[in-house]
């Protein structure tokens, strides 16, 4: 597939993706500088270099898992691809400066956080219109709804709070207060804790869902780092709910916690600055987009050892595994 960016506007041929890029198992990394999606097969071998919109970041799956979302940061739109052959469908435009994003569990509203607007917006997917706005601090990045769909959760960055809106009110009905520069979300099984890394405090505030307060603070120092270097990013959590992985920035490994105790068992080693964090549908595999070594590192979770890295573009920001 041929596709090229003129301004905001994506212009896609009409040329078929090959045989390989349609299997499934694909692994597919944005990368922030180079404007471009890899694509990986299931053996981490390249697949395709796809041009896509400016500064792609945050990328989620349709409900059916037939189309995935890109947030195209410097187009201010969202491009939405085809899984099967990567090619371009549609975009949903004037979404400004979008950075991650969660889609509500009805499958139509797409919750977003606007970087440089200091807002979250909603979208309808079906139409591609704004429907919905709420004011945030400056700098809003993680977006994460529950999966009752009542609420969802915005942190924003600067302002170094948790912002909670009330999807039935249509309102921000509480702002929590966490440590620094707050980033992303994951949501333990039961629904009963929110964790959320905070980058420059170098901790995970864990959030009591009943109280909505933070009722638990995780510190990180791997052997050999200084307590600075260690600048959390992306937070996952097994769906047995009891390990969480935790991307630790320029302190270049992931932490492994036991959920229950709360307590670091293990840091595992990988590329220069990791961010983003994805599971294998089965959790044997755990992929590190690595955002200052151009590559993605993969981790065996039953043995906590580094695979392999793996190049890819320039600045690889987002991850998600077809699988």
């Amino acid at each position: 597939m041929v596709l090229r960016t003129i301004g905001s506007a994506l212009l896609v041929s009409t040329a078929l993706v090959g045989a390989a890029v349609a299997a499934t198992g694909n692994r597919i990394v944005a990368n922030e500088k180079s404007s471009t999606l890899t694509v990986l097969d299931a053996q981490d071998k390249l697949v395709d270099t796809v041009p896509t919109c400016g500064r792609p970041r945050g990328m989620i799956f349709t409900p059916d898992r037939e189309q995935f979302l890109v947030g195209c940061a410097d187009d201010n739109l969202i491009a939405i691809y085809d899984v099967a052959t990567l090619k371009l469908v549609r975009r949903i435009t004037n979404v400004a400066a979008p950075e991650t994003f969660d889609l509500h569990p009805d499958g139509r509203h797409l919750y977003v956080s606007n970087e440089e607007d200091a807002q979250a917006t909603v979208f309808d997917l079906e139409t591609g219109e704004q429907v919905g706005a709420f004011d945030t601090g400056e700098e809003p990045e993680g977006v994460l709804a529950t999966p009752d769909g009542k609420l969802v959760f915005v942190a924003s960055e600067a302002a170094n709070l948790v912002h909670v809106i009330d999807v039935d009110k249509q309102e921000v009905v509480k702002d929590i207060v966490v440590d620094t520069r707050p980033r992303r979300f994951a949501l333990t099984p039961d629904g009963k804790e929110l964790w959320v890394s905070a980058e420059v405090a170098g901790v995970v505030n864990v959030i009591d869902m009943a109280t909505l307060e933070v009722a638990h603070t995780i510190e990180f120092l791997p052997k050999g780092m200084r307590r600075e270097m260690v600048t959390p990013v992306d937070v996952l959590i097994t769906r047995d709910g009891k390990r969480a992985f935790v991307a630790l920035g320029r302190a270049n490994h992931v932490a492994v916690v036991d959920v229950p105790s709360k307590t670091v068992t293990d840091y595992v080693l990988v590329g220069r600055r990791p961010w983003g964090l994805r599971l294998t549908r089965d959790e044997r595999l755990l992929y590190v987009a690595n955002g200052l070594s151009d590559d993605i590192t993969v981790i065996d979770t039953g043995s906590l050892k580094a695979l392999r890295s793996v190049p890819v573009g320039e600045v690889p920001y987002g991850l998600l595994i077809d699988d």
